[in-house]
């Protein structure tokens, strides 16, 4: 990717009113920083999606789209879950953009990580993982399923990339071969591994949440 490339950071949100006044000026700082070193488009930008919040999300989004033309907003009309929501995204921006970096709102994963993704991406790769290498700041009971959670799928006979979430890049030919599934029951980590374009993976460590419960 380079600085004619439009890339779109896009976030689920849900209840997350007071974790969002906190992450939006960094997701913001770390576009610009990309868009500075010529990495990306001045024209990319972020876009929260707000599943049916039940708090004051949605005005804050609004608020930041308002004064900001950095940031855009999508109000999905009720709850629908996380992987639905984050899918809304995706598809609202596949036709306006050449990638696509997925992460919570919440900060967890490493905002400088997407840079190695970008470069990646420049190198050909269609879907870049990011994945965590350190999960210290987790408690000892979120480690421990964590790790069932990944064996159970493996046993199961679903591809995944342990230690993997939502946080990855997918250029717009991934995109579009995501567009292309007609899956009611959302796993979209699964179905990333699913495509069968050229992936890597960044590492990094996971950090502990901004602020606001896990949801």
């Amino acid at each position: 990717m380079d600085k004619k490339n439009i890339l779109y950071i896009v976030i689920p949100c849900y209840n997350e009113q007071d974790v969002l006044p906190i992450t939006a000026p960094m997701f913001e700082k770390q576009l610009n920083v990309m868009i500075n070193n010529n990495k990306i488009s001045d024209k990319s930008s972020v876009l929260f999606v707000n599943d049916g919040s039940k708090d004051n999300t949605w005005n804050i989004i609004c608020s930041l789209a308002k004064e900001n033309s950095k940031f855009k907003g999508v109000n999905l009309s009720r709850n629908r879950g996380h992987q639905n929501a984050l899918l809304a995204g995706l598809m609202t921006v596949k036709d306006e953009c050449d990638a696509v970096i997925s992460m919570d709102a919440d900060l967890q994963d490493d905002v400088e990580s997407m840079a190695e993704m970008i470069r990646k991406a420049g190198e050909g790769t269609n879907i870049v993982f990011g994945v965590r290498n350190d999960r210290t700041t987790d408690t000892v009971m979120k480690r421990t399923t964590a790790d069932w959670y990944y064996r159970t799928l493996n046993a199961l006979g679903v591809h995944t990339i342990p230690q993997h979430a939502d946080f990855r890049l997918m250029d717009r030919e991934a995109l579009e071969a995501l567009s292309q599934y007609r899956e009611v029951n959302l796993f979209l980590r699964g179905i990333a591994t699913d495509i069968g374009l050229k992936t890597d993976c960044v590492y990094y460590s996971r950090k502990a949440r901004t602020a606001g419960e896990s949801k």
